[in-house]
């Protein structure tokens, strides 16, 4: 749970601000950005671990931080895989106000670090779903976790390499239950993010 909601947290603080910006800035290689950010919605977990673990490895061009088989690793890995979500889910969110407001916004001279801002407050309901799919994404990655994690217990073992343990182990009872409690973690944390924002 804590490797997952660093992730979703780091993943947040990359992807909204990027998201908002590729609404409102236009610069140079923008589309292909957002084509990007689109595109990588559905990047292959697995393949984003092999990649890590070949930078982290000892002899990769990161093996001197000795991140790899450490939670710091997992986190790495599931924010990559949830930033283009959560980045392209604020694009789209943030679109249709900016274009609303966005006059209004320039002729105030409203520096582009406010207008984020701005667009990110009044887009709150869309960019929280985008943080939650985002939280979505991470809480049930399996496979570049259990690459770039290792799967040892008491330490890098998370729920959702638990369950592919117990599986292979032939304990599916044990298994189903480790799936009901993620299940039941993920609408917990989805519908208190909703009840607490409504109440702010």
């Amino acid at each position: 749970m804590t490797v997952s909601v660093s992730a979703t947290a780091v993943a947040a603080l990359i992807g909204l601000p990027c998201g908002a910006a590729l609404a409102i800035a236009r610069f140079p290689g923008r589309q292909l950005l957002i084509l990007l950010a689109n595109a990588f919605l559905g990047l292959p977990p697995v393949v984003v671990g092999l990649t890590l673990y070949l930078i982290l490895s000892r002899s990769g061009p990161l093996g001197a931080l000795a991140l790899l088989f450490t939670p710091s690793a997992m986190v790495v890995a599931q924010a990559l895989l949830a930033t283009p979500i959560i980045t392209a889910l604020t694009h789209r969110a943030v679109e249709e106000p900016w274009h609303e407001y966005g006059d209004a916004l320039r002729v105030e001279g409203a520096s582009r670090p406010r207008s984020i801002r701005l667009m990110l407050a009044i887009a709150r309901r869309s960019v929280l779903t985008a943080v939650l799919a985002g939280f979505g994404r991470t809480i049930s990655e399996v496979g570049a976790v259990l690459i770039v994690g290792g799967n040892i217990a008491g330490y890098t073992r998370i729920m959702t390499t638990a369950i592919v343990l117990k599986t292979s182990e032939g304990e599916l009872g044990l298994a189903l239950g480790f799936g009901l409690v993620l299940i039941g973690i993920s609408i917990a944390v989805s519908a208190s993010a909703f009840v607490l924002w409504e109440r702010s």
